[in-house]
């Protein structure tokens, strides 16, 4: 089951509507006593439906859920669609400038500031979830994996577990390792990482950074699984196909 509904964020773009989306497994209404984990995502209107996906192709994440029966929680929410790079600047942790698209300010904290006092507080007030650490992940690819990894690093007492597909590390390398270096880390911290194989030419010494990135979350004690999937791409068809990956992290 699939819930949709309007949200506004007023902190990033005061009373204009985004979508929200929630995927309740089947065993939610039949088992009324049973609580459950919650993954939360990012891009949600790529999350779940094809008739919604920018691109026309979704991750197909209900079909895995129903297909695998995994008791899960998932509440995604839509991106900032705006042509002034909304999406961008909502989700980075760090301002940053690229040829083309020119200079990008950081509004990653916001973001994740909102997800963690009230997007989160209003899924566990009304749902069944467990709402420990323990019990909440997070996940997205491209910049959704960039948020995913910093939620990770820098609000580790709501995340214990975090996905990030094809994350935009290029942004602001030096950044990034130092917020790695300087986290006030918790205990039993894990991450799922990979990067297309087809797409390490996007960008220069891609192959070199996503190297160093494990090997600095590793130094930290992070529990990293970390892939290069042979012929992966920086599509939503190719992280479908990473979903039993991520998920098997996602298993407690």
């Amino acid at each position: 089951m699939i819930r949709k509904w309007n949200i506004t964020i007023p902190e990033l773009t005061g009373d204009e509507e985004r979508r929200a989306y929630l995927y309740l497994p089947e065993s939610y209404e039949s088992h009324p006593d049973q609580r459950y984990p919650v993954l939360y995502m990012f891009d949600g209107h790529n999350v779940f439906f094809d008739s919604d996906a920018t691109y026309g192709k979704s991750w197909g994440m209900k079909e895995f859920m129903d297909s695998s029966r995994t008791e899960m929680i998932i509440a995604a929410v839509e991106c900032n669609h705006s042509p002034d790079n909304g999406r961008l600047k909502e989700y980075t942790p760090f301002p940053f400038s690229e040829p083309g698209i020119g200079k990008i300010d950081a509004k990653g904290n916001l973001t994740m500031d909102w997800f963690v006092h009230t997007f989160k507080p209003e899924i566990d007030r009304l749902y069944r979830t467990i709402p420990d650490r323990e019990h909440t992940f997070i996940a997205g690819s491209s910049m959704g994996g960039l948020m995913s990894l910093y939620a990770l690093l820098e609000y580790p007492e709501y995340f214990s577990r975090a996905a990030a597909l094809s994350p935009s590390i290029w942004v602001a390398p030096r950044k990034l390792e130092q917020m790695i270096l300087s986290a006030n880390l918790l205990p039993e911290t894990f991450l799922y990482m990979d990067y297309g194989e087809n797409e390490m030419g996007n960008h220069t010494s891609i192959c070199h950074q996503f190297a160093r990135v494990t090997s600095l979350l590793m130094n930290r004690g992070i529990l990293v699984q970390s892939r290069i999937v042979p012929g992966g791409t920086h599509c939503e068809a190719s992280w479908e196909k990473q979903i039993p990956y991520f998920m098997n992290l996602f298993a407690i």
